[in-house]
């Protein structure tokens, strides 16, 4: 791990311009752009998401989840278009840095330090280091400070990896795929662990996965990414409330299907089933239709398997 990569995970150093007042738009990204060569990771990703929010970022491997994470922590710089984090461009200022922890999928601990020494080495990085907060959270997830980082169970690496980043006292906490490679009593700990965190400190936390499931119960705010571009983005509660799945007779499917935008439409010899994009309480008139809530599995899955279907309005691409 370079130490500028370190730093940038574990924040960064003392002398750093005042930060400003909180906007009340945690992050803001404008037609963000990413390429690599030839190949286009990002493509005229714009979105906003509120202050205080917990947000999954979904999408399938390759989907440019972890760029888009990269770009937020200003680890990488756009190809073209714009991010800010709390109103302040990422990159030009190091107070933006400071408001931001980054937690990498790959845990950035050192096998050889003791958790007492991470704890040192975040501090050092870090002016606004609380210890205190650090060191409560590792007594009561009973994780030794004087066990060496690479004896420790793949669950206790991920908790202190997390522990170090909400020490930080960051705004904004930026985690990608952190419960890869975690069994699933480690991955609902981890998760508990940071709904905790975020009780506690009110900060804002994007969290990227390919498991829906691990997400469905903490956050409040959905973005999904598919080759490269927002599909989705706004308040769970809000998209749920938005889409249905209709259920009727097949013969009828097409005409239901003129009538409002389709996410997915599944159909046997006698009943279809239609995901559909519409507002609640809108009526079906026609009583052979039914209609019922949707998950949020049954939403994501079905926009994932419709690339080119969005929720939101889509600016025009570019190639240049």
């Amino acid at each position: 791990m370079t130490a500028d990569r370190t730093v940038r995970m574990f924040g960064g150093g003392a002398g750093e311009l005042t930060a400003p007042a909180k906007s009340p738009t945690a992050l803001e990204a404008m037609r963000l752009a990413k390429r690599y060569r030839g190949t286009w990771a990002l493509r005229d990703c714009t979105m906003s998401v509120p202050a205080g929010r917990v947000v999954a970022l979904v999408g399938p491997n390759g989907a440019g989840k972890s760029t888009f994470l990269h770009l937020v922590a200003g680890l990488i710089a756009p190809t073209r278009g714009s991010v800010r984090v709390f109103g302040e461009p990422v990159g030009q200022r190091a107070a933006a840095l400071a408001r931001v922890a980054f937690l990498a999928q790959d845990k950035p601990l050192y096998d050889g330090f003791t958790v007492a020494e991470m704890l040192r080495f975040g501090h050092h990085l870090n002016p606004g280091w609380d210890d205190t907060l650090a060191r409560q959270r590792l007594a009561e997830l009973d994780i030794p400070l004087n066990r060496k980082v690479g004896k420790l169970s793949g669950g206790q690496q991920a908790q202190v990896a997390l522990t170090i980043a909400v020490a930080k006292r960051p705004d904004l906490l930026v985690m990608d795929e952190p419960l890869a490679n975690l069994d699933p009593v480690a991955r609902h700990d981890v998760m508990r662990s940071l709904m905790a965190a975020v009780a506690e400190t009110q900060m804002t936390v994007v969290l990227s996965s390919h498991v829906v499931s691990d997400l469905t119960n903490a956050c409040d705010w959905l973005v999904v990414l598919n080759r490269g571009q927002v599909q989705i983005s706004g308040e769970v509660d809000e998209l749920l409330a938005a889409h249905r799945m209709v259920s009727g007779p097949a013969e009828l499917a097409d005409g239901m299907a003129a009538r409002m935008p389709v996410i997915s439409d599944s159909r046997r010899e006698r009943q279809a089933d239609l995901l559909v994009r519409t507002g609640p309480g809108t009526p079906l008139h026609d009583p052979r239709w039914r209609a019922s809530g949707v998950s949020l599995e049954e939403l994501v899955l079905a926009y994932l398997r419709r690339p080119d279907t969005t929720a939101l309005p889509r600016p025009t691409l570019t190639t240049t």
